[in-house]
Parts: structure tokens; sequence; C-alpha cells
């Protein structure tokens, strides 16, 4: 009897994720601007090739797994195949997409930034490093384009570390253009 509840159980989970996908494409499928070239959405975004041509997106980064590319001859895609999980390490990913947003924008086009519900932590990231901004201005200004966005706990954490690790190069940074600035300063005169 446990082995007949256990497969119910998991005939239902699974018809209860096609419903929420389903619903995710028709009620969730405008792609978020959150600045010049950079956009978030949901797969119900990355399914509406109208809205994407429209908005000069020419890229399409999914961050998820299992999520086949929805228009693979319209654009350029690149899938980073990872589960919305707290232990899932989303950080080595992150220079891997950011190579892929800056070359979009090079070439004049513009990127969805997607996964099933909207992946903000890549998004989160890339402000972070490109603008300068910490943890919470990034989340913030994110929030403001797609008030639903929210990395789980775990890619919060991973956010936090890459936050520090931004902090350190930067401050590594300073110290040698002030370095530099001294020495041109003694060899100058």
């Amino acid at each position: 009897m446990d082995q007949f509840d256990e497969s119910i159980r998991k005939q239902v989970a699974a018809l209860f994720r096609v419903i929420s996908l389903t619903k995710c494409i028709k009620d969730d499928n405008v792609p978020c601007k959150i600045e010049e070239g950079l956009f978030l959405g949901s797969v119900g975004a990355a399914n509406n090739k109208d809205a994407l041509k429209a908005l000069n997106i020419t890229h399409v980064l999914t961050v998820a797994s299992a999520l086949p590319p929805a228009h693979p001859n319209d654009f350029v895609y690149k899938i980073i195949s990872v589960t919305d999980r707290e232990d899932t390490d989303i950080k080595q990913y992150f220079d891997e997409c950011f190579n892929f947003i800056d070359e979009a924008k090079r070439l004049g086009g513009g990127v969805l930034v997607h996964c099933l519900v909207g992946s903000v932590t890549v998004v989160v990231a890339y402000l972070m490093k490109k603008h300068g901004m910490n943890l919470s201005q990034a989340l913030e200004h994110v929030k403001t384009k797609r008030p639903r966005a929210g990395p789980n706990s775990g890619f919060i954490a991973q956010l936090q570390d890459f936050e520090k690790s931004l902090q350190g190069a930067r401050y590594r940074v300073t110290k040698a253009l002030l370095v530099l600035l001294f020495i041109s300063r003694k060899l100058c005169g």
C-alpha cells in the first residue's frame, strides 16, 4: 500500500508541475527590462517569441535543468543546467553567464535570463559586478522591475559570498592604483 501511495503522490506532484508550468507560460509571459539589453523573466517570457523580437532580445540564457530552447532557430541560447535548490552551486557559472550577457550587448542585442519562475541570482550577481552595486542595491533594483523576484536562501548565501569577493577585489585594485599614483608622483617630482 505504501508503494501505491508513493506512486500516486508522485503522479499528483507531476500533474501540479505541469499545471503550474502551463499557468506560468500563459500568465507570466512578458520579459522585465532590468537595464538596457538585460531582461529577466520566466519560462513564459522565453516562449513569447513576439515579445522577445519586439524587445530586440537576441540571446536567451536559460538557468534551469531539462528546459529545452523554445525557439532554437530564432535566438542564440546558452543553457546553464542547474536546479533551484539551496544546495546548488550557481556561483561557479557566474563568469560564463556574464560573458554571454556582455556578448549579446556587444553585438547590439539583448538577453533574456530565465528559468521556470524567473532566475534572479545571475542577474543580481551581474549588476553587482558590472555596476559596483552591493547585494541589497542589486536585489532591490531587480525587485523594482520584477516584484516576485527572490532567490532561494542558498543562492542568497552565495550572493553574499560573491559580494565579499567583489569587495576584496575592489580593495586590491584601489590599493594598487594608490601605489601607482604614489610612484608616479615620486618619479615626476
